[in-house]
């Protein structure tokens, strides 16, 4: 009786055995299906940030070229101000509309005019065919030419 009671108690201790590895492999199987899981959410996410990673690259370079391209323009529009008269002298435009205000008026006037123009095409008014097709340098929008004049190139 001891004899079969001694195996009793084996089979019935390998069975428990058995039954807790049972256990632990379903455990372990359900920890590995998580982090094979958080493995694919962790890639997905490193390739969003790769992704948005070049968009701000792309976004970077572009705001880089339109800050060069306003650079050059501020340069432009500086040259203009600031010329230097034929006696070596910088330009003074209030002495100039003391002298002769009726011309420079009708200058201020036009690039006012042109100025505005420039403001609404950028908020979205429709270009006229006039502005499409000037290709000359009297017929262009002087202060936004890129903008209201897509068909002029400067010469």
């Amino acid at each position: 009786m001891a004899f079969f009671g001694v195996i009793a108690a084996a089979v019935i201790g390998g069975w428990l055995y058995v039954k807790g590895l049972q256990k632990d492999l379903a455990v372990a199987k359900q920890n590995m299906i998580k982090l094979e899981s958080a493995v694919n959410q962790q890639k997905q996410v490193i390739e969003q940030q790769r992704i948005d990673f070049e968009a701000i690259v792309q976004a970077n370079k572009k705001i880089v070229e339109h800050n060069k391209k306003l650079e050059k323009e501020y340069g432009a529009l500086d040259k203009k101000f600031n010329k230097i008269n034929a006696s070596g002298k910088k330009r003074d435009l209030g002495a100039l509309a003391i002298k002769k205000p009726r011309p420079v008026e009708k200058i201020i006037n036009k690039g006012s005019d042109h100025a505005t123009r420039c403001v609404r095409v950028a908020m979205g008014d429709p270009l006229t065919e006039e502005e499409k097709n000037a290709t000359k340098k009297s017929q262009i929008n002087p202060i936004c030419p890129d903008l209201v004049n897509p068909s002029y190139v400067p010469y």
